[in-house]
This record gives structure tokens, sequence and C-alpha cells, in this order.
């Protein structure tokens, strides 16, 4: 059996006693990863609409608003959670899958890009992560997907992903998708890391997200990197995509369009878009 390098053994298998449900869980593929999810009885893993590539017939799914997190809160409880899924862009629903007979069976899950399916532990990184808001693919049971606004106007209005992110609370493991190859870094306290603001993935909340200027007129005009820089200050931990999605689009709408050459991407000669955002 073939194992993602993200994981040290075929099956990697958590248990806790608290919120999220216990699952294992195997990452197939490399460049085009699919995620592949085993279920105890009773066990359930809520994923994006749209994601499901297969699953065992015992598995039952069921269309839920929001994030199918929980019961709490009755029918407004509901509404919010699915109002803050439409916020960040995403369909206002999430599909449940249920594992209601006995023994095991497993459901998996595609990304829709090529990349990496990143498996992250909430449990193990203080129980929330900040990603870019089409970030997640699948997670346990009980994993809450809210938002996150950027504090900073600057930052809101200029950092290439946008005023709103995702954010994944909870205690059990969360399935994001990047695009490309996808590093960490851990950053000591008071670390700074550059990072073009469409190749930042993913953070943790403790590291202080905030911009600075790329350079110099040149650097800004004709650098191809855009404005700012993502500028990140530990401590914390930083999940960094070498191929975010708005970059592939963007050369792919440049070659059917005409537009290929050996401009830079985000220069003055691409357009005040890319000349803002730095996000291509």
């Amino acid at each position: 059996m073939r194992t993602s390098a993200m994981t040290q053994s075929p099956w990697v298998h958590h248990r806790n006693a608290n919120v999220a449900d216990d699952i294992d869980f195997e990452i197939k593929g490399q460049e085009l990863q699919f995620l592949e999810i085993e279920l105890d009885p009773g066990e359930s893993a809520v994923a994006e609409a749209g994601a499901l590539v297969w699953k065992d017939a015992s598995i039952g799914m069921t269309t839920v608003f929001g994030d199918g997190a929980g019961t709490e809160g009755g029918f407004m409880g509901k509404l919010l959670g699915a109002g803050k899924r439409l916020v960040t862009g995403e369909s206002l629903f999430t599909t449940v899958f249920t594992h209601n007979a006995g023994g095991k069976a497993r459901v998996a899950f595609a990304s829709p890009t090529p990349g990496a399916i990143l498996p992250i532990n909430l449990g193990e990184q203080g129980g929330c992560l900040i990603c870019q808001k089409d970030s997640f693919l699948a997670a346990a049971r009980g994993v809450s997907i809210g938002i996150q606004f950027q504090r900073r106007m600057m930052t809101g209005l200029f950092g290439g992903e946008g005023f709103i992110m995702q954010k994944l609370e909870g205690d059990g493991w969360v399935f994001v998708q990047m695009g490309g190859t996808v590093i960490e870094r851990t950053l000591t306290a008071g670390e700074e890391l550059h990072v073009d603001t469409g190749c930042l993935a993913a953070y943790t909340p403790s590291v202080d997200f905030d911009l600075v200027m790329a350079g110099g007129v040149k650097s800004v005009l004709f650098g191809g990197e855009g404005l700012f820089f993502a500028r990140l200050r530990g401590p914390g931990k930083v999940w960094i995509q070498s191929l975010p999605f708005s970059r592939l689009a963007g050369r792919m709408l440049a070659a059917a369009g005409g537009q290929g050459g050996n401009r830079g991407e985000g220069s003055v000669l691409g357009g005040l878009g890319d000349l803002i955002g730095g996000n291509r």
C-alpha cells in the first residue's frame, strides 16, 4: 500500500477523548492526490460538497447546513454555520458520511487541483488553523469551519487572499488542499518570513500576519511580485504552497487568450490586478 510523504505509516490512527470523531486515514498519490478515510461503526467524516470519489455501501450520506460539527443551537445555529461558509465563498452545504454497519468501511475524497492534501491534527496545533478560504477538503466530524477576518485594513485590502480566510477549529484531524509542493516552517518568537501573498497557504493563530512593501518603485512596476509581501512573524507554524490555484488559473487564461510571453507576472504590463494583488 502506497503512503503519502506526509504520513509515517499506511494508516494513521489518532485516539482522543475529546469532541471530534477518531478516524484512520491514508493519503494516496503524488501530484494528484486523494484521501481515503477508514471509519469504525458510528464514526463520521464531513467533506466539501463534490469532493467524493467513492465509498463503501455501508456509509450513508447526509447533506447538512454548515459544517456538520453538531446540532447545538437548533436551526439558527445551523443557519449561522452555513452563513459562515457562504461568506468565504463556499457552498451553504457540506456532506456528512457516517458508517452505519459493523466492521470498518472506507470513503475517499479528491482534491480538485494539482498539489498536496495536508493532514493536520488541530489538537496538536492549539485547536485552530487559519488557511485560504478554499482550502478545506474534509475533516473528522466535530471540526468547526468558521471565518477569520484580517484585523488590519491594509492586509485585508491588499493581502492577496482577501479580507476573509477560513478558520478551522477543534481537536481532530482536518485535511486541507494546497497547490504544488507544500513546506512547513516553524518560526521562533520574533522570527520573520516574507512570502508571496498567493503562496501563503495556512498558519497558526500565534503567527502575526501583516504586509510589507515588495521593494522600490522599479521592483513594484517591473519585478512581477506585486506591491506587497506577506510578513509572517513568529512564534508559530506556517505552511507555504508553491503553486496557488490563482496562479495556475492565470497562466491558463493567459495561454487561452494568446497573452503568453516573457512578461513578468504581476508587472505593470500585466494589469492593475496583478500589480496590486501579487496573486497570480
